[in-house]
Formats: C-alpha cells, sequence, structure tokens
C-alpha cells in the first residue's frame, strides 16, 4: 500500500492522500470520469481489486478479479477525454498505461467508457486499441 504522503500512482502529482486516498476510502466520489479513470488504474497498482468491482458498473462487472502481484504498473498518460464533466452523465477516457512484469514491459491502450449512475462515476467498459 502508499502512505498517504506519497505521490499518487496515478500521475496527477499530487499526494495519494489528496488524490485517490480519500476515494478508494469511500471518503469522496470521483468528480469526473477522468477522476475515476486515475483512481481505478491506481487501484490496479496497489491491487486494490475491490475498488475496482466496486467501481465497475453492475451491467459489465465481473464476479471477481484477480491481481496480478507480479505486474508493476509504471506510469499513466491520459491522452484524451470526451464527455465525462462533473455535469455529464457519460464520458469516455483514452489512455496508455505502461507496465513491467518480470523483464516484459508492455503498454495497455485503450478506451474506456463511463457512465454516472445515482451521482457516482462507474466504468462500463474498455476498447484495446494498438500501442
Amino acid at each position: 500500500m502508499t502512505d498517504a504522503g506519497d505521490r499518487c500512482p496515478c500521475g496527477s502529482g499530487l499526494s495519494y492522500g489528496e488524490c485517490c486516498g480519500p476515494i478508494h476510502a469511500g471518503e469522496r466520489r470521483a468528480a469526473t470520469a477522468e477522476q475515476l479513470m486515475r483512481s481505478r488504474y491506481c487501484a490496479f497498482a496497489l491491487g486494490d481489486t475491490a475498488y475496482v468491482l466496486a467501481s465497475w458498473h453492475p451491467s459489465t462487472r465481473p464476479a471477481s478479479i484477480e491481481a496480478e502481484p507480479d505486474v508493476v504498473w509504471r506510469r499513466l498518460d491520459i491522452l484524451k477525454t470526451a464527455g465525462g464533466g462533473p455535469f455529464d452523465t457519460a464520458g469516455a477516457v483514452e489512455f496508455r498505461a505502461v507496465w513491467r512484469q518480470g523483464a516484459e514491459r508492455g503498454v495497455l491502450h485503450e478506451r474506456s467508457r463511463f457512465e454516472r449512475v445515482d451521482g457516482a462515476w462507474l466504468y462500463v467498459a474498455g476498447e484495446l486499441l494498438p500501442g
């Protein structure tokens, strides 16, 4: 886990205690689809599968997911957002997430779709994109 004063793994430049920590703890909700995307990436990086599942839309949520403890998430780059603002009900975030697993390195490039349900942003689905 990370300490509240450590830099947040999502790359926002804020500390974990100022950024994703309170969202993970349920102290506040993500205000935008991008903020939810960042909090989900951070949860993956920290192995918090309970948060990942809780932030997943019930219509597409799997029954369970397994953390991959040997995968190290290195960096998140937000490339583009569409909608997903404080007054929207839907949005999309295109991102690249850089990972390492032993000697292997890779990039997950995805366009994720989000919906706001009862005031809370939820991940609906993602489309994998090349490189």
